[in-house]
């Protein structure tokens, strides 16, 4: 059986499918046509904003869940969630401006509900390609920016500062895990495969973490950059055991956030 397969290029995903992707593990049947995409083209593609087609496994916001939960159902596998590991908001500026122009990775992004809930006043924001948003806040495109992804790793070397970490606005605020990235399953497909697929996914995490450095080259054919030490500390920070399972804590961690929407 041929499933459509949509994560995005970074490492926490290409790590935790590698084995998947690359059959380093039995896959049960299932062939996978992948796309590679920002988060913020795959949440698009799963509301069909630009898609014709239906994408079967995806990687999503989970500040989308709502808008999709009427098609999709959300695996209890392959989640990027956890502590001190949200978006961080930034400038080249000690000060921002009154109303500030701030680049965001996209409108149905997490990091875009945290700006939301920590910094309402602030109403002039712009979708850029997460990989894009550093080197435009330093060119003065925008006063600021939030940053995902190997962003929050590299900004201090290209001379922006921290105006807030929103994850460890949201611990302080909720006192939960913060869920950054979901996966979810067309709810078309049969049950059984759907519980199938959820197998697979956390059978594919568990061989990431067992054989950390198999997937090394796989990564870094589709990393925003290169370093080893970004890398792995990319992996470390968003994948961990609620990438295996969400558990009771996680599903708190879901409810707090859908009820910041």
């Amino acid at each position: 059986m041929k499933l459509k397969l949509n994560i995005s290029p970074c490492p926490n995903d290409t790590f935790m499918f590698d084995a998947i992707i690359n059959h380093r593990i039995d896959c049960r049947g299932f062939e996978f046509d992948v796309t590679f995409a920002d988060i913020e083209e795959l949440n698009n593609m799963v509301c069909n904003i630009d898609s014709d087609r239906i994408i079967d496994i995806s990687k999503v916001s989970y500040a989308i869940l709502p808008l999709i939960l009427d098609e999709y159902n959300l695996l209890d596998s392959g989640s990027a969630m956890g502590r001190g590991n949200g978006p961080i908001f930034v400038s080249k500026h000690d000060t921002l401006p009154a109303s500030p122009k701030v680049a965001i990775p996209g409108e149905y992004t997490t990091a875009n509900l945290l700006l939301k809930k920590f910094y309402p006043d602030i109403v002039d924001k712009t979708p850029v390609l997460f990989s894009k948003i550093g080197d435009a806040v330093i060119e003065g495109e925008y006063d600021a920016g939030v940053l995902i992804h190997e962003g929050r790793f590299t900004y201090e070397k290209k001379g922006l500062k921290l105006i807030s970490d929103l994850g460890v606005e949201w611990d302080n605020s909720e006192n939960v895990a913060l869920p950054l990235g979901a996966i979810v399953v067309h709810n078309t497909l049969d049950q059984e495969v759907q519980e199938s697929i959820e197998s697979l996914v956390r059978e594919s995490v568990e061989y990431a973490m067992a054989n950390p450095m198999v997937s090394r080259d796989f990564i870094k054919q589709y990393a925003q950059e290169m370093d080893e030490s970004v890398i792995d500390s990319h992996i470390s920070l968003f994948v961990n055991s609620y990438s295996l399972s969400l558990g009771d804590d996680g599903c708190r961690a879901i409810s707090a956030l859908l009820s910041s929407l």
